[in-house]
């Protein structure tokens, strides 16, 4: 009897594949600067700017409708289980659903995309220079964005929680919120 390779084997194997691709090039590339007697060296301001980038990157491969077209044969857009927004996720089985895997997560996918920065810089530096300030910048914006909508979500929710709390107060001290809206309004076009 043959044996059938079932998708869950498959799956793993790809894995197994993807990640021996990856130390493949890793060394690579450290051997070969290592040979040319060049360390690898990555500067501080580099490595924020790696860091946005990445993370910038990593949500655009995963997430980001301009790449769905990339992403679609091995991923599906869903709903999110919140049922308040949508996701994204593999689809198939074995080696697709493997790479859908990377591809829907902005971690795993950047941490491809950090390794393609950091070879970059050492082997074209002008050209990935400019790619991690634009990226860079996106990303920063990005999560400048990500706290201002936190903010605005947490004011929001503060300003409903105060307005709920002085209704039920107002109905148990046997006051009707109405009433006490006209005085104040009274009041203030009094003052």
């Amino acid at each position: 009897m043959a044996s059938k390779i079932t998708p869950r084997v498959e799956r793993r194997a790809t894995y197994s594949a993807l990640t021996g691709l990856f130390l493949a090039i890793f060394t690579g590339f450290t051997m070969s600067k290592s040979r040319k007697g060049n360390d690898v060296v990555i500067k501080p301001f580099d490595l924020i700017q790696l860091a946005l980038a990445t993370f910038r990157l990593g949500r655009l491969v995963s997430y980001d409708q301009v790449f769905e077209t990339y992403r679609a044969p091995f991923t599906r857009t869903v709903q999110d289980p919140s049922g308040m927004g949508m996701t994204v996720e593999a689809k198939g089985k074995g080696a697709r659903a493997a790479i859908g895997d990377l591809l829907c997560c902005p971690i795993c996918s950047g941490t491809w995309i950090a390794a393609g920065l950091v070879y970059g810089l050492n082997l074209f530096p002008r050209a990935t220079r400019t790619v991690l300030a634009i990226f860079s910048a996106v990303g920063a914006a990005e999560l400048l964005n990500a706290a201002t909508e936190a903010l605005q979500w947490t004011g929001q929710l503060a300003r409903e929680r105060a307005g709920t709390e002085r209704a039920a107060k107002l109905k148990a001290d046997g006051t009707r919120m109405q009433d006490e809206l006209t005085d104040t309004h009274a009041f203030r076009v009094i003052r």
